[in-house]
């Protein structure tokens, strides 16, 4: 078990470590290639389970990954939300997801702000972007609530082609930047 992924939370959910409680919804979202396709689709269930595992050794390896996001009332996982930097990214990126049943409530919005504030004062990053398929208007516009302005498009090497929104830097939020710093 992964003994660095922090436990968060916000008024109405926890971000929390993956489990193995988690796979099952995970894969279901990441085979759905409707919900999964500005996240990044998986065409079979065992590309679905390699994706979970992977987020994992992005863990070990970087310091920070996709948290499961636990609706509180329910305690059921509701999405993904975190730090993102696999090999071919051009920076971290803030990324999130809704799963099935869960649009609408503000989950999605609650989540990566508090992802943000997690990255910018305990990660120390100084900047993030969220990577965004063209033709995704509910990220866009989830990207520009939480104050994001497109910056540019680039050639991502899993997903084609992917603007990036450039998030308000820690100084333009008043958050006070951490003591580490990870590397991207």
């Amino acid at each position: 078990m992964i003994t660095n992924i922090p436990r968060i939370e916000t008024d109405r959910l926890i971000l929390r470590a993956p489990g193995e409680q988690d796979i099952e919804p995970t894969i279901a979202f990441l085979m759905d290639t409707k919900r999964a396709e500005g996240f990044g689709t998986e065409p079979d269930r065992s590309r679905a389970w390699r994706w979970f595992a992977m987020n994992l050794g992005h863990w070990a390896l970087r310091g920070y990954g996709y948290f499961i996001i636990e609706d509180k009332a329910s305690s059921q996982p509701c999405g993904l939300v975190g730090i993102w930097s696999p090999e071919g990214w051009p920076e971290p990126e803030l990324g999130y997801a809704v799963f099935d049943g869960f649009e609408g409530r503000g989950i999605a919005y609650e989540a990566a702000m508090r992802a943000r504030e997690w990255a910018y004062t305990d990660l120390g990053l100084t900047s993030l972007g969220s990577h965004i398929v063209p033709g995704n208007a509910r990220s866009v516009a989830l990207a520009e609530r939480m104050g994001a302005r497109y910056e540019r498009t680039y050639k991502n090497p899993y997903m084609g082609e992917d603007m990036i929104y450039r998030h308000p830097s820690p100084e333009e939020l008043g958050l006070a930047p951490a003591s580490r710093q990870v590397e991207a």
